[in-house]
């Protein structure tokens, strides 16, 4: 097992939050399990060969079938490609069925994934497969153009195309394809020459000889690139190591709710996300089916799928949860079968979180991480009833601190940098010793830029960011804080708290505000945070704006609103 008490000097040997735990959760897991997140695969294709795996637009596969065409990929990697264990190959695809082939596909020939957001630039783009090195890349044609713009540049040599709709089966799949095709500028043109279809691929692969590469739990699974909200865009080394460990953990903090084969999951947030690839992986292990919804977005659509099944576990961040409580079909639902609705990638506000339980009669269980740590290191337990506005307790052998900024351990009550040590966190930052030398501690924590607080009992909670921390005449704000008072404000539909120069205090607080109601006034705002905020934390500056900038998971861009000038 994975013991991790008293590692780090300083912290109780007992860990405070032990005593906390939810019934039947372990202190400790056993990360070396298993040799592989490959070899998890295969024994749930086993396993559960009959059930389905994923779905999409209507369309199941089943754990056989994926671990076929899987297995077809995997041949056409090693043996048409020639690619070798450790080349990295590169993913640009929504959630469509297509991306669990490729992403085991890869896995299984020993390469190593690096997830692209779809929606890149094509600097974004470049900047990932240049620095990461990939030699091949499976895109969706929707975004081949942004490729063609900048392949030149990078060491791509094999590029594998298909279309949205090439795995839904006949006849949805000439009609998905036929209306994207068709649809204004959903397809620009683009030019790839050598490019080959997925559907080929598989076809290739499927005969090609295929010998399976010795992988052992060292060996890197994923260049996960995080979002560069602190600077250049960096590729987290994340080993198959640590992957198990984290699907083991997670599992065991919810794994007494679900049950084998039974389960089924809907999956609105992107797999290229960390959140959500952890959570497929958390999911496949205990054979359920998980739903992926390609454009969530398209909130009607998904409301619509949502209705028409059975489901059992919802995941998503808080702006997803939001517009869900906001959407009049999905308040009328039944969710008596709901078990659990997880929310990370961001804070979840009180209000949306008290909504979500007056809607669903079930609690929104807010779960912490980062790329870093392959991302989950703080769960709230799953027994959870009431939102508790904190993150919740370090998960089995995690030990988490707080440390101020020369890295000392804070006592219990005082605020400091979040640092986490256990079997998830990552080897470092591809190709940047440097980079990676930041963000370590010197007993081998990793240091969050999360500003947080432990209680007596080991429960944690978020103040904010190192970075977006607002100091209004010495003292200081969390924005946070802010939205979370001011998004209980009625009328209000999301919120934004940044900082803003001022001469007079060094700088103040900015909200921006987007309306659930149109008469709702400046004056209003100012008098609901009067009534709930301490002077200093006031806004000094309230904007309304039609929406607020977010990343293609539904986070919002804090750093985009602050370098928009005001608007008043």
């Amino acid at each position: 097992m994975e013991n991790t008490a008293a590692t780090i000097s300083g912290l109780p040997a007992d860990r405070p939050w032990l005593t906390a735990y939810p019934p039947g959760v372990p202190a400790d897991i056993n990360a070396d399990g298993f040799a592989s997140i490959t070899e998890v695969f295969l024994q749930s294709c086993r396993k559960f060969r009959d059930l389905p795996a994923f779905s999409c637009m209507g369309k199941s596969m089943t754990y056989e079938e994926l671990d076929r065409q899987a297995r077809a990929f995997a041949g056409y990697l090693q043996s048409v490609a020639k690619l070798s264990k450790g080349d990295r190959v590169a993913i640009m695809m929504p959630n469509i069925l297509q991306y669990p082939v490729v992403v085991f596909g890869i896995l299984r020939a020993g390469c190593i994934v690096v997830n692209c957001n779809p929606l890149y630039t094509p600097r974004e783009l470049e900047h990932q497969l240049k620095d990461s090195g990939a030699k091949a890349i499976v895109i969706v044609e929707n975004f081949a153009g942004t490729l063609e713009a900048v392949i030149g540049k990078t060491d791509i040599k094999h590029v594998i195309t298909t279309q949205l709709g090439d795995l839904l089966g006949f006849p949805k799949r000439m009609l998905v394809n036929y209306l994207v095709k068709h649809k204004k500028k959903l397809v620009p043109p683009w030019n790839l020459p050598g490019s080959v279809s997925l559907k080929s691929a598989l076809s290739a692969g499927k005969s090609a000889p295929f010998n399976p590469p010795s992988i052992v739990n060292t060996d890197l699974a994923f260049l996960q690139y995080t979002g560069g909200t602190t600077g250049v865009s960096k590729g987290a080394m994340l080993t198959h190591r640590n992957l198990v460990a984290n699907m083991e953990q997670v599992g065991a903090w919810t794994g007494g709710n679900l049950h084998e084969g039974k389960e089924v999951v809907f999956q609105p947030l992107p797999l290229y996300h960390i959140f959500a690839l952890s959570s497929a992986l958390v999911f496949m292990k205990l054979g359920c089916e998980t739903v992926l919804i390609a454009n969530p977005r398209d909130l009607d659509s998904f409301v619509k799928e949502l209705s028409s099944r059975r489901w059992n576990v919802l995941t998503g961040v808080n702006t997803l949860f939001n517009s869900l409580l906001n959407h009049p079909e999905f308040v009328k639902m039944d969710f008596s079968q709901m078990k659990l609705a997880f929310g990370g990638g961001m804070a979840v506000q009180r209000a949306v979180a008290e909504r979500w339980k007056g809607v669903t009669g079930k609690p929104l269980i807010e779960a912490y991480g980062l790329t870093e740590t392959s991302p989950g290191a703080c769960i709230n337990p799953i027994t959870l009833q009431d939102f508790s506005g904190g993150i919740g307790l370090p998960i089995c052998s995690t030990i988490m601190t707080i440390r101020d900024d020369d890295e000392n351990i804070l006592p219990v009550g005082q605020a400091g940098e979040i640092c986490i040590y256990g079997p998830q966190v990552m080897l470092g930052y591809w190709q940047r010793p440097e980079e990676t030398a930041k963000v370590m501690t010197r007993d081998g924590a990793f240091k969050s830029g999360d500003i947080g607080v432990m209680d007596s009992d080991g429960f944690f909670k978020i103040v904010d960011r190192k970075k977006d921390m607002i100091l209004v005449s010495g003292f200081n704000v969390y924005p946070n804080e802010i939205e979370d008072v001011v998004a209980m404000c009625p009328g209000v539909l999301e919120v934004c708290a940044v900082a803003a120069a001022d001469e007079k205090s060094g700088e103040v607080v900015r909200v921006v505000i987007v309306k659930k109601d149109p008469a709702l006034t400046k004056e209003a705002v100012m008098s609901h945070c009067k009534a709930n905020l301490t002077g200093y934390k006031l806004p000094r500056i309230i904007e309304f704006w039609s929406d607020l900038p977010k990343t293609n998971v539904g986070k919002v861009l804090r750093r985009e609103v602050k370098n928009t000038p005001v608007k008043l």
